[in-house]
């Protein structure tokens, strides 16, 4: 995670203590001062989402996103630039989620249009390789992917944080452990526990 993109702890702290005194503007400045780590979690958070990337970019997710964290800030106190950023990542997880469940179900397009794949008596070998790159995911893939989501977004705040950092933005546990002022060991331990967690609540089947 480049340090060059982390907002001003002082000048998102300052942000903090006006929107605690009643200030709501203060939120316009602290999007502004999140902007680019708010669209590098969006862009490493829609790689885990093989059912939105089809349909969605980096971009889109992040404007969404923003506009939660707007919302969000001025309907819950956050006291800490730690606590803005796990703010900001759990409402891209909710409009990852959001799009997800769009995008598996019935009426959604990936169900309704069959892009890229050839009439019924096609083979696969007949594709070229783009086509087959670009074929939408099985409905049954579409689901898990959007169960195992949602298992994640269902545990409890501090194994949900690991999750993210581990998961979603491929931090190591040193780096974590430093982050969260805990023992590598007990970062081991959380990412250990919230693996079973979700493992359970999918049955032990995780999607492909």
């Amino acid at each position: 995670m480049p340090p060059t993109v982390e907002p001003d702890p002082s000048k998102l702290t300052s942000c903090l203590q006006r929107l605690a005194a009643g200030d709501l503007s203060a939120r316009d400045t602290i999007i502004e001062l999140c902007a680019e780590r708010l669209r590098l979690l969006a862009h490493r958070m829609l790689s885990r989402f093989p059912n939105v990337r089809r349909w969605e970019d980096t971009d889109d997710v992040f404007q969404s996103a923003a506009m939660r964290l707007h919302r969000a800030l001025g309907q819950m106190a956050t006291d800490s630039p730690r606590s803005v950023m796990a703010l900001a990542a759990t409402q891209i997880h909710r409009e990852l989620i959001d799009l997800a469940r769009r995008h598996a179900g019935p009426s959604s397009f990936a169900a309704n249009h069959a892009t890229n794949f050839g009439d019924s008596g096609d083979s696969s070998s007949d594709l070229p390789p783009h086509a087959l790159a670009d074929a939408p995911e099985p409905l049954d893939s579409l689901d898990r992917w959007t169960q195992f989501h949602d298992a994640i977004a269902a545990l409890p705040a501090e194994l949900r944080e690991i999750f993210h950092l581990v998961w979603y933005l491929n931090a190591d546990q040193k780096t974590i452990a430093g982050l969260l002022g805990c023992s590598e060991r007990t970062v081991k331990s959380r990412w250990r526990e919230a693996r079973e967690a979700v493992r359970a609540a999918l049955d032990g089947h995780a999607p492909e």
